[in-house]
Parts: C-alpha cells; structure tokens; sequence
C-alpha cells in the first residue's frame, strides 16, 4: 500500500476530477476519498477494485507503483520518428481510401487500429472534396454524446493523420484514440513537458480532464463534419 494514496489523487487529478464528482462517478463518499489520499484511513478491497476498474489501472500497479514516476519515465515519441503502424485501403487504382470508424466499432478500433485486415473490413469510401489531398491520409470517426456540441452525436468527424504530435495548434479539434479513454474529440491543449494533453469540450457542463502521451494511440486532426441532423426551422414572423 505504500503508494496508494498518492496514486489515488494523482490519478483523481489528472483526470480534473474534485473529490465531490469522483464520489458521484463511483458511489464512494468524498469525505473517504479525502481520507485516503490524506492517509488517514485505508479502503477495503473491493474499494480498491472499484477505484482500479475507474482508472484502468491494475491492483498491483495502483498499490505498489509511483504512477507518476511511471508516466514521466515512459515519455512518449511526439515527433513520431518511431515507427507507427497506420493500415490503409487502396482501391483499384491504387488510391487511398478513407476509413469510417463507427460508433459501433469504436471498442473493436482499439484492438484492431494497426491490424490491416480489421481496417479492410471496415467501410471504406472516397470523397470528391477539394479540401481533401491526395497525399495524405484520412478517416472519419463517428461519435456519441453531448460534450462537443453544436456538434451533434453520431455525426462523422473527418480527420488527417497526424505523425507529428508537436505540430498540433493548441484549442485545435481533434479526434484522439487512447488505451485510456477510448475514441474522444476533443479541443487539445498541449503539455509536452508533462507528457500529457489537456483534453476540452465545447460544451461548458463537460468538465476538461488530462491524458497521458503514454496512452494515445492515434491522434487525427479534424477538418469538417457531416450529420444527418437538420437544424429546427427558425421562427417568422
């Protein structure tokens, strides 16, 4: 348990959570959680697990490790000079294809992002835009919720490839793939230093959380949507 206090508010803060909304998220009281990153009391087990499942960390790792020394060690490639497998679709006249990635197959995207035959399986299209160039690589994600409004769940949001992490404009719109979070568009807020990003919504009643480099995946920088959502007719007098 040496560590597990610290651990626990790191982990609380860096997802820019209080004590009083992680309480609301798990069910567990915020006058406990202040004991326990205070070291004044100790959680039972099944506390424990319920705060690992939430965190998506592992009991070992959340009991025994410096999570933050871990995350600090472990800085992620931003400029991408490491190899980062990205499958694509060609057609038969061997150009690039855009992949959709609906909400649907956004948990099997996790698994299968750098696996070539899962992403052939995938929809696949072309698009005729001017804005789109043929010497770069697109994909369009569908997504859920009400966090980046006036941009409506299950519109499209399509995306380019981005190598280099460091290329990214702070407040710029992107759609993130993590091991941590899942598939999120998010508004970016660069921290190289701390090898995080500080993810925003548009919408003011989502709160903004951090995400470590070491749990992206991918990271896709938006350009436009599409939806199928028309807006109510304004009223005339």
């Amino acid at each position: 348990m040496q560590y597990l206090s610290q651990n626990l508010k790191y982990l609380r803060i860096r997802k820019r959570l209080s004590q009083t909304k992680l309480s609301f998220k798990t069910g567990i009281g915020a006058s406990s959680i202040s004991a326990y990153e205070r070291k004044k009391s100790t959680p039972k087990l099944d506390t424990i697990l319920k705060l690992a499942g939430f965190y998506n960390r592992n009991l070992d790792e959340l009991v025994s490790n410096d999570i933050s020394a871990q995350d600090r060690a472990k800085l992620q490639d931003t400029k991408g000079d490491k190899l980062r497998i990205l499958p694509i679709v060609v057609d038969n006249k061997n150009e690039e294809m855009i992949t959709l990635v609906p909400v649907k197959a956004a948990a099997g995207y996790l698994n299968g992002y750098s696996d070539t035959e899962f992403i052939s399986e995938l929809p696949n299209f072309r698009m005729p835009f001017a804005e789109l160039a043929e010497n770069k690589s697109y994909r369009a994600f569908q997504i859920e919720g009400e966090s980046m409004l006036p941009i409506p769940s299950s519109a499209y949001i399509i995306c380019e490839y981005v190598q280099d992490w460091e290329l990214i404009r702070n407040g710029s719109c992107n759609v993130l793939v993590s091991s941590d979070e899942g598939i999120v568009y998010k508004r970016i807020q660069k921290d190289i230093e701390n090898n995080q990003f500080v993810l925003h919504s548009d919408n003011i009643e989502y709160s903004s959380f951090e995400i470590s480099l070491n749990q992206v995946l991918e990271v896709w920088k938006a350009l436009g949507y599409v939806c199928f959502e028309l807006p109510n007719a304004q009223n005339q007098d």
